[in-house]
């Protein structure tokens, strides 16, 4: 697993990592998931999620409240009390807090089932998990899916980030999402930062959270040093 950070603009710290499969020789996501069977995919989910939990209660510093995030393929997800169960073993073997573990699945994952969706979320929450939608804004289902239930968290996906300081039409659809999860109660991270003019927009937008290069690459089985570029006020952290 590789592991990215997420900025908090408001409390101008890390707010969490997300956890990114890579392959053993450092392939990316997309080439590793590229390899996955249908068959194999509940097993591969597993195991990303132990594996992911495992890292990060050896990097994660103590006593600092950081969430981490995992990704979730929802049609890899069969009984959602079942599925749990090896990430709460995961969780109580490595003394990793469930209220510190984000569930993020992304909308370009075709979903038929959406009661069953529903039925995740609703498992994950008895739990104290934080739940999210990746890529909002890019995928198969967009608003829909915010009828049907409400995550905790919205990922803005990059493509309506990119340049959004500069196009009007991206920062119309931006602004819209922004009210609607204001309305519902939702907090809004923006992904795929690559420039401080996208960051400096989005955070006089109202966004809060971040994630992108213009803070820090993801780092293989290691937390990457954050940078801030010339934010006033913010230096680097590691």
């Amino acid at each position: 697993m590789a592991f990215q950070p997420i900025y908090d603009a408001v409390d101008e710290r890390v707010w969490g990592y997300e956890a990114l499969v890579r392959g053993l020789a450092g392939e990316g996501a997309f080439d590793v998931l590229s390899r996955i069977l249908p068959e194999q995919k509940y097993r591969f989910d597993q195991d990303c999620r132990v594996k992911a939990i495992e890292l990060a209660s050896r990097l994660f510093p103590a006593g600092e409240e950081l969430k981490l995030s995992i990704n979730f393929m929802p049609n890899a997800v069969y009984e959602p009390a079942a599925c749990l169960r090896a990430t709460l073993l995961a969780a109580g073997r490595c003394s990793f807090p469930t209220s510190s573990i984000m569930f993020e699945f992304t909308e370009n994952e075709e979903v038929a089932d959406t009661a069953h969706l529903t039925n995740i979320i609703t498992e994950y929450r008895k739990h104290g998990f934080t739940t999210a939608i990746d890529d909002f804004g890019a995928g198969h289902a967009g608003l829909g899916l915010l009828v049907e239930f409400q995550p905790d968290l919205l990922k803005i996906d990059m493509k309506l980030v990119r340049g959004i300081d500069g196009s009007p039409a991206r920062q119309a659809v931006v602004t819209g999402i922004l009210g609607i999860a204001g309305t519902l109660g939702i907090t809004v991270l923006a992904e795929g930062i690559e420039t401080e003019a996208e960051f400096l927009f989005l955070k006089a937008a109202g966004v809060r959270l971040f994630q992108g290069y213009w803070f820090a690459k993801p780092a293989f089985e290691e937390l990457p040093e954050v940078r801030f570029g010339s934010v006033p006020g913010i230096g680097a952290v590691a």
